[in-house]
């Protein structure tokens, strides 16, 4: 199992509970590319064109709807 599989399969389990770096990370291995950054949200576009603002909460977790936002646009991406 890649680790691109393992941090997808990390993020389908537990969305709220992935760190912001981890999320990063599968981000980019799935060919999402960080445009710019406002303050302290990055903004993220997927191979599609896709755009997805990211922000990690107090605890340096990624919040877990934007997770979920960027499974859903992943779904849809690869079907």
């Amino acid at each position: 199992m890649t680790k691109r599989e393992k941090l997808l399969n990390k993020a389908l389990q537990n969305p709220d509970g992935l760190s912001f770096a981890n999320f990063q990370t599968l981000l980019t291995q799935s060919g999402w590319i960080k445009r710019r950054q406002a303050g302290s949200h990055e903004l993220w576009y997927s191979p599609k064109g896709f755009r997805l603002p990211i922000q990690r909460d107090d605890s340096s977790k990624a919040k877990g709807y934007q997770v979920k936002q960027f499974l859903t646009q992943l779904t849809k991406e690869t079907q």
